[in-house]
């Protein structure tokens, strides 16, 4: 009997089917989102949640940075996915750069004062910190360091993540002005990389990115504030005086939202909370009692979980 010979027409339709639903798959498994934000809340936490996410959805976040404002922006435009932030959205005064931004606050950061490590001072009171800040105290010698000039290195403009949490939490005042011969930079990156070269800068920029320098061995330190240092225990208790919350930033209207929420929910669960304490920043639970300690709350109706958040 003839064996009966296969249609190679058949085979090899059925051949190229297969390698099409392959390639699809494959392509739903490597989704990917776009995040652009704060260097502060990347080095807090996202770098890691990210890789976990990605880990356990197989979905890609890429990660850009440019700082608070951008992130939030960059969300409400549509040029990002999602954000970081660690600043509330202005969307009264920005109603076309910020209105359609929702956040969701996943953890607290702290601002902290820097300076070279090789500078002998270790503790300021708020006062200090506001009277360098404001060129009162001009030389370290007024606060128990070598005589020497004080360099403010200060952010751009009073809406980037640092520069306007740092009037809102150590000034109180949104109009107050820097001593004018301090030295701007447009990001936290170049502020952290001058004082680790100059030894007689000072700036406040984020706990977590400064930590980071740290650890990585650069030549930076971190002062205490009124004798209390900024250690994950000291800002979960409120004993240190400047922590603020770190935010994630979406846009409902975007094409990819509900991939974005997927993440969103990941960040907000058990695993996610996990994930952002161990990466050395203070989770929603470990920071459970700063919401109501916290003096400087704004436009809590576009912060969706902020009824839940305890």
């Amino acid at each position: 009997m003839q064996a009966i010979q296969p249609n190679k027409t058949l085979v090899n339709f059925a051949l190229i089917l297969a390698a099409l639903l392959i390639t699809a798959g494959s392509a739903m498994a490597q989704a990917k989102l776009r995040w652009t934000g704060c260097g502060i809340t990347r080095q807090a936490f996202m770098t890691e949640l990210a890789a976990a996410y990605q880990q356990k959805s197989g979905t890609i976040i890429s990660l850009s940075g440019g700082g608070a404002t951008k992130g939030i922006r960059d969300t409400n435009s549509g040029e990002a996915d999602m954000g970081g932030t660690c600043r509330p959205s202005q969307p009264d005064d920005f109603p076309a750069e910020e209105g359609k931004v929702v956040l969701y606050q996943v953890g607290w950061d702290a601002l902290v004062p820097i300076v070279n490590k090789e500078t002998p001072v270790t503790d300021l009171t708020t006062q200090q910190v506001k009277d360098i800040l404001l060129g009162r105290i001009t030389n370290w010698k007024e606060v128990g360091g070598n005589d020497a000039n004080i360099l403010v290195v200060a952010r751009e403009g009073h809406i980037s993540g640092v520069g306007y949490m740092s009037l809102r939490m150590i000034f109180e005042d949104m109009n107050t002005e820097y001593t004018p011969t301090a030295l701007r930079v447009p990001d936290t990156g170049p502020l952290e990389n001058k004082i680790t070269v100059d030894r007689i800068a000072f700036g406040i920029t984020g706990v977590s990115s400064a930590k980071r320098r740290v650890q990585d061995g650069k030549n930076l330190k971190i002062l205490k504030v009124n004798g209390m240092e900024a250690t994950m225990d000291n800002i979960a208790s409120g004993a240190y005086p400047y922590f603020r919350p770190l935010y994630l930033a979406v846009n409902p209207d975007s094409p990819n939202h509900a991939e974005v929420m997927k993440f969103i929910d990941f960040a907000l669960s058990p695993e996610g909370q996990k994930v952002i304490e161990e990466a050395g920043t203070v989770n929603l639970a470990r920071g459970k009692g700063l919401k109501e300690k916290f003096k400087y709350w704004e436009h809590t109706d576009r912060i969706a979980n902020f009824d839940s958040v305890q």
